[in-house]
């Protein structure tokens, strides 16, 4: 067949190649760990761009059937990892440990980001959310439909008060419209199990609906203790004259056994193969009274034991109303409902005179409720388009400790404890508006997107027990525009250019303003400024029937900068510092090639640089802490990402490598992780008309396949501003090679 490759396509399959090249130098890795991951139904990838064609900012998007390189049950946010822009840490191969899980894009961390699930905020899905919850909570990985990352900044309909930088919505699969039911079975490394099964009732008279339902369990793959979530996911859909009606539920009840935290001192000295002392209770006691073996020296090197216990009730509706004359009205509503514990076993707090360790529990609750529309007029060559988001949320958080008498399983929830430190509640009222006009020019050929939105978020903390903070914050601004423009060139080629302002709500929580003493708060509340960003970017599109291939530039600007500083290590939970850094300029380049050579074939290759830095140095107290030109922390400069993958006949195989870059772990960058690669690989081979099944696949998958070592999260417990000895116990180790098979029938 002949295969064209056009001037934009070359070019950045030339830039891909040599970052791959040099990536692969500066890490010794052998040129032959290259391609890359995942496999795709090329039927459905036909009919969605995953670069974003058409679109007036840089948005890219991913479906569940690219998944193959990655084993059954792996979070929604892993699969964004092969993005330009994207970063994603975990410290197991899934995604789906909270403690180590979480996301960047472009520098912007995942509490300035915004997520949505069919359009339902999730806040900023972190381990100590205040608002929201995590995606791999909310849908069930299976029920996925849809992955979409605007890197920049997000449409200005998201639900979402955090979103400084770019945006993910994941969009939910809908009911099929034939009968059936599916049941899968895996198994594999570490004593995983993990059953999914759904129904589907097909479609009645435009309704249709369907029930699902995933166990999973996994021991830890070093140390002790298991990893368990039930969860239950059901969806309703109602077509009916030109609307559209649709009602997601879902539940989860999550339990987690932690991984020690290791700092960079303490992984030399102890090994890659470290962790808490669960079950081993005697030597946890003997080291909280200070007597340390096997090379242990600090009280921090390890504890007894560390659990997460998130339980979330989540329900959504939703309404798409065609009313005639180029008009819609779409309307959404939710409820959400959570409750977690944090459980440490801590040597810093006795139980008694005999047990020198009890259980520190943080302890969290959320009750939200919220509502958002939109009304769409398409008149002419205009789109127009305004919406508004409002939501009530209470959240509530509270410090407590539990005696013991002597190891105890703790995977519950834990009710009257010995000593509160503190509690607080928050109550945040949201309001959030917007209006915009989509307009086409020169036969469609130029599109341009102008509009605002307005937002103000009132929160006002209650200090019940404790010397924390009581007061009210808001963020609020009438006008934050974004503009963009699509201009095609030729057949296949287009240009786009878009510039967004954003603002951050303050963050109530263990972690924000209000976790200061009350007259340390009253120091900094009439200083303290949201944060806000203003983002430039623009790009080329190549879109054409063997290659895909995109490059945009970005330039941001994020003003009034607030660190959060540790003071102490994570289980001891001293009140956090904040400083105002000033600014942070972030400047980059993400390209994007894909290429389809031959049926079945698909290569695809992301290449990320990012320079991202603090503009102004800082005072604690009265010493000035100079990170004027330094890398913001957790922050790659390169990203290199390639997957090859095989699809034709039932046959599906994928190979990927994800390359990143140095990061930094302190603030003035005297402390750092080296860069590492990571290769996973993927088969499947799909039967069909199988007696009673419909169809049946078999999937093998292999992650890490070269088995590296390598610190997958960093800023566990937070980051400090200097650390040359690499004190501080803030880095998880990624998990090292783990298989796995999994049965997948549909009946």
């Amino acid at each position: 067949m002949n295969v064209t490759l056009h001037p934009l396509s070359l070019a950045v399959a030339a830039l891909l190649f040599g970052a791959a090249a040099n990536a692969v130098a500066a890490t010794r890795v052998d040129a032959n760990a290259d391609a890359a991951a995942e496999a795709e139904a090329s039927q459905t990838l036909d009919t969605v761009s995953v670069i974003g064609q058409g679109e007036t900012r840089q948005v890219q998007r991913v479906l569940p059937e690219e998944a193959i390189a990655r084993p059954t049950g792996t979070s929604p946010l892993k699969l964004l990892d092969k993005l330009p822009g994207v970063h994603v840490e975990a410290a197991d191969p899934w995604g789906n440990y909270e403690w180590s899980t979480r996301i960047s894009l472009r520098g912007f961390n995942q509490n300035r980001l915004g997520f949505t699930l069919d359009g339902i905020p999730l806040g900023d899905m972190s381990y100590g959310n205040t608002n929201g919850l995590h995606i791999s909570r909310a849908l069930i990985a299976e029920n996925l439909g849809m992955a979409e990352v605007a890197q920049g900044s997000g449409a200005l309909g998201t639900a979402s008060t955090g979103n400084l930088g770019g945006t993910i919505a994941f969009t939910s699969t809908d009911p099929l419209p034939q009968y059936g039911a599916r049941l899968a079975q895996t198994v594999g490394s570490d004593a995983t199990r993990r059953t999914y099964a759904r129904l589907d009732t097909g479609d009645h008279a435009g309704f249709a609906a369907y029930l699902s339902g995933a166990y999973s369990t996994t021991d830890k793959w070093k140390g002790w203790g298991e990893q368990e979530q039930t969860q239950f996911n059901g969806k309703a859909v109602y077509d009916f004259a030109d609307s559209h009606l649709a009602l997601l539920v879902s539940t989860s009840r999550r339990n987690e056994v932690d991984y020690a935290d290791y700092s960079l001192e303490s992984q030399r000295r102890l090994g890659w193969d470290w962790d808490n002392y669960a079950p081993d209770w005697q030597r946890a006691v003997d080291a909280a009274r200070g007597i340390y073996s096997g090379g242990v020296n600090s009280l921090d090197d390890a504890y007894y034991l560390g659990r997460g216990l998130r339980d979330d009730d989540l329900v959504g509706l939703s309404g798409d109303f065609g009313l005639g004359e180029g008009l819609n009205l779409r309307l959404g509503s939710y409820y959400h409902n959570n409750e977690g514990q944090g459980h440490w076993f801590t040597p810093y707090a006795p139980s008694s005179a005999t047990v020198p360790i009890s259980i520190r529990t943080t302890e969290y609750d959320i009750e939200r409720t919220g509502y958002t529309g939109a009304l769409v007029w398409q008149i002419e060559n205009h789109t127009l388009e305004g919406g508004f988001w409002v939501e009530t949320s209470v959240h509530g958080l509270q410090r407590n400790f539990y005696g013991v008498d002597g190891p105890i399983v703790d995977d519950y929830f834990l009710r009257n404890p010995a000593l509160r430190q503190f509690r607080q509640r928050f109550d945040t009222d949201t309001t959030q508006w917007y209006l915009q006009d989509r307009m086409s020019f020169l036969d469609g050929n130029l599109k341009v997107d102008v509009g605002f939105k307005s937002q103000d978020v009132q929160t006002d903390a209650i200090n019940l027990i404790g010397s924390r903070a009581s007061g009210s914050l808001t963020a609020k601004k009438n006008f934050l525009p974004q503009l963009g423009a699509n201009l095609r060139i030729s057949d296949g080629e287009e240009l786009f250019f878009s510039y967004a302002e954003n603002q951050a709500a303050f963050q109530p929580g263990v972690a924000g303003p209000f976790s200061a003493s009350q007259a340390g708060f009253d120091a900094i509340r009439h200083g303290l400024k949201p944060e806000r960003s203003r983002t430039f970017e623009g790009g080329l599109r190549s879109t054409h029937e063997t290659v895909d291939a995109s490059l945009a530039l970005y330039s941001t600007t994020f003003d009034n900068r607030l660190l959060a500083i540790a003071q102490c290590s994570g289980i001891q939970g001293c009140p956090t510092v904040f400083a105002n850094v000033g600014s942070v300029r972030t400047r980059g380049a993400e390209a994007t090639f894909v290429w389809r050579p031959l049926e079945g074939l698909r290569w695809f290759n992301s290449l990320t640089w990012t320079d991202a830095q603090y503009e102004d140095d800082y005072l604690d107290g009265t010493t000035r802490i100079p990170t004027d030109g330094k890398d913001v922390v957790d922050t790659p400069r390169q990203l290199f990402a390639t997957e090859l993958s095989y699809d034709l006949d039932g046959f599906n195989f994928s190979l990927g490598a994800k390359y990143t870059g140095k990061r930094y772990i302190t603030y003035v960058n005297d402390s750092s992780v080296p860069g590492f690669w990571v290769i996973d690989a993927g088969a499947s081979y799909t039967i069909g008309d199988l007696g009673p099944l419909s169809a049946l696949k078999l999937s093998a998958n292999i992650t890490n396949l070269a088995d590296r070592n390598y610190f997958g999260t960093v800023g566990s417990n937070g980051f400090v501003a200097s650390d040359p000895a690499g004190l501080n116990y803030t880095v998880l180790q990624g998990a090292p090679r783990q298989m796995f098979l999994t049965v997948d029938a549909k009946f």
